[in-house]
């Protein structure tokens, strides 16, 4: 079974806790652990929640080292949490010193009548960075698996260990089992 640790970075209040609480049970104050199965193979998911340390470098600096995966989290009600995001790709930029495997997360994609950042500009900050972007819903569940299951595969991708089709199918149903 392959075992990953993915980080989730970003403003506070953007939902970063939500995104994590929504999908997996807390074993620890900080960290939230699943068994997956993601293309009919077994893996283990630990997501490090930064939230309430927003402002602590050094602490973030060490989930960044402990990461191998990333979520960076903005709100699209709050253009200011979507003007951050490219602190946090540095960060892990000079911490990681490599090319990190990350995606973004525009969240709380149910208030789309108080949106300030539009779907296509999170959508050009990815291709900019190189990155995948999904808008998600932590209350309704909207892509919340969808954000895990496409970090692992490219953490598999990366690692050089197969997992199925080398890209997701977006046109058929996701093969994933939250056991």
């Amino acid at each position: 079974m392959d075992r990953w640790r993915i980080t989730v970075l970003g403003d506070g209040a953007v939902g970063k806790t939500a995104l994590a609480v929504r999908i997996y049970d807390p074993t620890i104050e900080d960290a939230y652990r699943k068994q997956l199965i993601v293309d009919d193979r077994m893996c283990m998911v630990e997501v490090i929640d930064t939230a309430g340390q927003d402002n602590f470098i050094t602490l973030r600096d060490q989930w960044v080292r402990d990461g191998q995966g990333f979520i960076l989290v903005y709100s699209i009600t709050s253009r200011s949490t979507f003007d951050h995001l490219d602190m946090f790709r540095q960060s892990m930029l000079r911490v990681k010193r490599g090319d990190p495997i990350f995606i973004i997360v525009g969240n709380q994609s149910d208030k789309n009548n108080e949106r300030e950042v539009l779907k296509d500009e999170g959508a050009a900050l990815a291709r900019h960075f190189g990155c995948e972007f999904i808008e998600t819903s932590a209350k309704t569940a909207q892509n919340v698996e969808r954000i895990f299951i496409d970090l692992v595969r490219a953490l598999r991708r990366r690692s050089n260990v197969e997992a199925g089709p080398t890209k997701p199918q977006r046109e058929k149903k996701t093969k994933c089992v939250i056991l």
